[in-house]
């Protein structure tokens, strides 16, 4: 029988202030991850081949993303919550749709989740800079590589 460790970790403990904020921005980097193998599975269309792989390239992200923030909320003394229930109740990303998309469609859907995601974890970093300014530099590398993705994947519907 295994019993829970009572041993008191030293160093700093996230506020619950920080912790939602972590699992707020957790909750829809893993949305963020599920939409994106969807779209990657139902993209139709012209220049297929292409948004397919670029759209592996997000998940990949978004999925490393997020374990860093759940792997810094548990050095932080946090739990996180991916849970697919809580993950569909908390996100603030759009619902991605059912079925096959057109690459158009899959553009736009994609660079309005980026999108989102960005502005969760911009809406959440003065507050996390606030407490604790290494968690907000992961944040700052998250955005970066999310709006480098969105100027590239919103680039394939310019001037058309």
């Amino acid at each position: 029988m295994s019993t829970a460790s009572t041993i008191d970790y030293p160093g700093f403990t996230a506020s619950a202030r920080l912790s939602d904020s972590l699992q707020q921005v957790l909750v829809d980097l893993t949305a963020l991850h599920l939409n994106g193998k969807q779209a990657h599975w139902n993209v139709v269309g012209r220049n297929f081949r292409d948004l397919h792989l670029q759209l592996d390239e997000i998940v990949a992200l978004a999925r490393d993303a997020a374990d860093t923030i759940a792997e810094r909320m548990r050095a932080l003394q946090s739990v996180p919550d991916a849970r697919p229930e809580t993950v569909a109740a908390g996100t603030s990303l759009p619902t991605f749709p059912a079925g096959e998309q057109s690459t158009t469609a899959v553009v736009d859907l994609t660079t309005t989740m980026l999108q989102a995601t960005v502005a969760t974890l911009r809406s959440r970093h003065d507050d996390v800079d606030s407490e604790d300014p290494t968690t907000a530099d992961l944040f700052h590398t998250i955005i970066d590589d999310l709006e480098k993705q969105a100027w590239m994947i919103s680039s394939e519907n310019r001037g058309r």
